[in-house]
């Protein structure tokens, strides 16, 4: 009595290991998580106040669908500043969180006998986008020793090829696509008239390396829908707040689906984006500092436990090979069940990712310490 178009589709791996942490956490145990890619930051406090402040004005109503004009306009304003993208206030849709906002994006491009092509690893949530829309994914190579960029694109082109997703800074590997990267994606993309779907939701949060839009490449303006959201640059993921710029074409259809199923982002929310774009951003430029941090700390303490795991230059993982103890599966359960330290299996993310686990390094330096401590008694 369910529809089919569900059965091939299994739940997101990071919440599954999500609810597992804290049904032991409910029984007693001290689980250190690091499953899910959330900030353990609380939002700044002027995004704070700036929701009160709506909600004292009673702004608790509905919304036009695409956004407060505000917001859409300081979207804009960002995409040209930061990320040398010509965006248009008119072809921006502000979304419940960027992954409504990817939802929306290949229900609109994507149909029965239309390929979409992911670079394993992808996301977990991308394959089963595509699946939906009743589309085939197709997996293309990564070069592990180049932070996982794309190898030998072109030979997963076909003429039904109607959507390449970039991912950059990337979950779950942390890698970061170089300019060169960037431009054989868009040579590709212009010759073959293939749209590119840019999920830019950790272009924030990057340490040695420089974040460029692929929708600022010369003729990507039309072929370039770009997504981001609030949620990892302003430890805002609960609010659910993303939004995605698009061509008119596009924009018309996704606005469709968007009206009829989610309506709009929630009315107060929306000011407490506006806030987060014109305020002062030393609050992301902190937070970042901290990762940095972090992620120094996790990278050597996992070296020494003989894991295999490049410095990330984006995000806040950590994609560990962990073949010298088996494959990520087994260590991923052996971690949880023993030493009370959650992580995401990499087959999660793709076949690439067997031999891998990933470790989301957004708590405390005190957590880290004491997760290599128990992973060291468990696997040594």
């Amino acid at each position: 009595m369910t529809a089919k178009r569900l059965q091939n589709i299994t739940e997101s791996a990071t919440l599954r290991i999500s609810n597992l942490a804290s049904e032991l956490k409910s029984q007693g145990k001290d689980i250190i998580s690091f499953s899910l890619g959330e900030p353990d930051f609380t939002t700044p406090g002027h995004i704070i106040d700036a929701a009160k402040a709506s909600l004292d004005r009673g702004e608790t109503h509905y919304t036009p669908s695409p956004g407060i004009p505000e917001l859409r306009r300081a979207i804009a304003e960002k995409l040209k500043n930061d990320n040398n993208i010509e965006a248009k206030a008119g072809n921006i849709i502000v979304t419940p969180g960027a992954k409504q906002a990817i939802f929306e994006v290949t229900l609109s491009i994507l149909q029965e006998g239309d390929e979409a092509i992911l670079f394993d690893p992808a996301w977990v949530s991308y394959d089963p986008c595509v699946k939906l829309s009743g589309a085939r994914t197709v997996w293309a190579a990564t070069d592990r020793d180049n932070g996982f960029s794309p190898s030998g694109l072109a030979e997963y082109i076909t003429k039904n090829t109607k959507l390449i997703v970039v991912n950059s800074p990337c979950n779950p590997t942390g890698g970061v696509y170089g300019k060169e990267t960037l431009k054989e994606i868009a040579d590709l993309a212009i010759d073959n008239n293939i749209m590119v779907l840019s999920d830019e939701i950790y272009e924030k949060v990057i340490y040695d390396k420089e974040h460029i839009s692929i929708g600022s490449f010369d003729g990507m303006q039309e072929l370039t829908i770009t997504v981001n959201g609030f949620s990892k640059a302003y430890a805002m993921t609960g609010w659910r707040l993303g939004y995605v710029s698009a061509p008119k074409n596009i924009y018309e259809q996704m606005l469709k689906l968007h009206s009829h199923s989610v309506s709009q982002a929630t009315s107060f929310v929306q000011y407490a984006g506006l806030a987060a774009l014109q305020g002062d951003q030393t609050c992301v430029a902190d937070m970042v500092r901290e990762f940095r941090e972090r992620r120094d700390l996790l990278i050597k303490g996992l070296n020494e436990l003989d894991i295999r795991c490049a410095s990330p230059d984006g995000a806040f993982y950590a994609f560990a090979d962990v073949s010298e103890y088996g494959n990520g599966e087994k260590v991923a359960e052996l971690l949880l069940n023993k030493a009370f330290v959650a992580a995401t299996p990499g087959a999660a993310f793709g076949e690439a990712g067997n031999d891998f686990i990933r470790i989301s390094y957004a708590t405390s330096q005190e957590r880290i310490r004491e997760a290599l401590r128990r992973m060291e008694a468990v696997l040594k």
